[in-house]
Parts: structure tokens; sequence; C-alpha cells
């Protein structure tokens, strides 16, 4: 008897289980005042939803029992009154030095069940008796002005809805098209009705498209001042090259490729790019500016690069140049540099300014 050939066609389907993330911040201000309640004693955190039910942190400033005293005791509580819910926790303290928070009980594989069905009352909080030695957590950073910050980060994992009888053949999601068809609507400029003339050269453009992207596109073409711009504009103070870019970000949400560019043209351009951005208003394409140019700081231009950051409030990028002076004491390599000799010709007033700010620092 000849052996059956498998099918060709293949039907499946999946389980996926439905979660629900979330993360519990717990102040404790007055750290000291609550010494002294006693074992057993605790505070609770504000009742938080999440998944549909309610939690809360609760806090032992003496240990939840006689045995623990000398540590504090952190538990996660299930509040929702006749519930059984399944769920993920990782208990962490931040660091006030860092603003970061690291993990010091978790259950992150393994589901535990919150049951305040139970009888026995014991089963709806889950937690650390001996979460922090009180003599270590005192001397840590995790403690400070008498401040204790704790993170329960939670994730409630919901029971699936029953799955349908019908087997169904599984359908591969195409990806999105639309930057694709909004940059060719760009490039071959059908139906444009408005034209940018940047140092003799002409952009077609489409007045909707621009007025839908930046609020100053759309005063200029469809505010009061409509009329005398017409259907041809002229740009002043911006390349032909930058403008070209900022078009291509308005319709496709994404910085034109700089391949051909080299490291010292693409950073140039970059800056050109953050100007017109804040010049037309588009703040996502100023923070991928941004972010490039805190990412390629170097001795020579980072001074050029903190005044442009001054000149259009863009405070991550003032930090950052700030930070890369001070961090490994290249004042003095900064001051030196060809960028800044060429910026306190230039423009005196930012190479104060530039001055100002890291003398404060230095202060600090």
């Amino acid at each position: 008897m000849a052996a059956l050939q498998r099918p060709t066609e293949r039907r499946a389907s999946r389980c996926t289980p439905v979660t629900a993330p979330a993360t519990l911040v717990f102040e404790i201000d007055g750290y000291s005042l609550h010494k002294g309640m006693g074992a057993d004693k605790f505070i609770r955190s504000t009742a938080v939803s999440v998944g549909g039910y309610e939690w809360c942190i609760r806090y032992y400033p003496d240990g939840e029992s006689n045995e623990s005293q000398g540590h504090v005791s952190v538990y996660l509580q299930l509040l929702s009154k006749g519930a059984k819910v399944r769920a993920l926790y990782d208990l962490r303290l931040v660091d006030h030095t860092t603003g970061l928070s690291s993990s010091v009980f978790s259950v992150l594989k393994s589901p535990m069940v919150f049951d305040s069905l139970s009888t026995s009352g014991t089963s709806y909080s889950w937690g650390l008796p001996y979460f922090k030695k009180k003599s270590e957590l005192e001397k840590s950073d995790y403690l400070r002005d008498d401040r204790l910050v704790i993170e329960c980060d939670l994730t409630v994992i919901k029971e699936p809805l029953v799955a349908d009888t019908a087997i169904t053949a599984e359908v591969q999601m195409p990806p999105s098209d639309l930057a694709e068809i909004f940059g060719k609507l760009l490039e071959a400029a059908e139906e444009a009705d408005v034209a940018f003339e940047v140092e003799g050269e002409i952009f077609p453009a489409h007045k909707i498209v621009l007025a839908a992207r930046s609020l100053v596109f759309k005063a200029e073409l469809y505010g009061p001042m409509r009329g005398k711009c017409g259907q041809n504009i002229t740009v002043e103070e911006m390349q032909p090259a930058v403008f070209k870019a900022l078009l291509h970000f308005i319709y496709t949400d994404s910085l034109p490729s700089m391949d051909n560019l080299d490291d010292d043209e693409k950073k140039e351009m970059v800056r050109h790019l953050l100007v017109a951005a804040d010049r037309y208003a588009m703040e996502r394409m100023k923070m991928m500016c941004e972010d490039i140019l805190c990412e390629t700081l170097d001795v020579e231009t980072v001074a050029t690069t903190l005044a442009l950051a001054d000149q259009h409030n863009c405070s991550r990028l003032k930090d950052a140049c700030a930070e890369f002076i001070m961090s490994s004491n290249r004042l003095d390599d900064v001051l030196a540099s060809q960028g800044y000799v060429h910026l306190k010709k230039s423009c005196p007033a930012a190479s104060v300014n530039i001055l100002e700010r890291l003398m404060k620092l230095l202060k600090f």
C-alpha cells in the first residue's frame, strides 16, 4: 500500500496570553518617622488598577514579623475581593543618585497566584519579609533626604478567551507602505499646488500635506498672509539640499539617507536640519537631529554645537555637550579648538554664554 502524502495546504492557529503591564510607584517621605511602628505594622500605597484589578504595595518599616525585625518588608497586595489572579512582578528600589531602579526581588518566570477567595487570607499578597536590611538601606543611595521610593513592575496575566472552534488560515499582514506612497507623491510632484524657490532651485509640493505636518506651513499657506505668497514662495537663508531633506521628512516621517556624506558633512547637514526643524516647528525631526548630534560630539565642534543648542532651545543637546566637556576635563582642549576660536570671532555672545554655563557647572 502506497504511503499517504502529507496535505499541501497548511492551516494554523495560535494561543497568545493576554497581559496587562504597569509600574506601581510608592514614595515614602519621612523614612525615619515611620521606624518604630513595630513588627507586623505596615503602611500602604494608593490603590492602582492594573488588568481590571486593584493593587497596592505594602511597606513594613520594622519587618513583617518578629523574625524579620532589622529588615524592611515589602509586599504586593491584590485588593479586589473575590478574585483569583495570576501575575508576574518585580519589586525594585530607586537610586536617588542615578534616578534608576534596581531589582531586589522578582517573580518573572512562573506567575504567582493572588487569591482573595482563599479562606486562609494569606495568598492575596506576595513579597519578601527580608526585603532589605535597614542598616544597609540607611547607608545606600536608595535613601536620600529621608525619602525612599519603591517600584513594582507588575504584569497581570489575563485568562485567554475561549478559542473559536473554526480553524482559520494564518494571514501574513503586509507592512505599512504609507511613507513609500507619500515619498513617491513628492518625487513625482503629481497634483502639486505650490512651489518653493531655494537659491534658484524649484521644489513642487502639496499645500495640504505641508499644512498637516507643520503649523508654520499651515499659517503661511492658509493663514491671513496666504494671498501675498501665491503659488510660488521664496525660502531665504536655507540651502537647497536642506530644504529637500525637510520635504522628505514631511512626506515620509524619516530623515533621508546620508550615506554619500562623510562624517563631518553628515554632522553639518544634521545641524542645518535641526535649524530647519525648529524654524518650521517639526518637533519630532528636531529631536531626531538632537539625538544624532548627541552621539557624534567631538572636541572640535562641541562648542559650536552647544551654541546651536542654546539658540534653538535644545535642552537635551545642551546637557550632552556640557557633560561631554566636563566628563574627561576637556575644557582646555575645547577652548583651544578651531571651532571655539571661530565661534568667538563670529558670535562673541554665544561664546560668553558657553563659558558662563561651564563655569556654573565647575562651581557645582
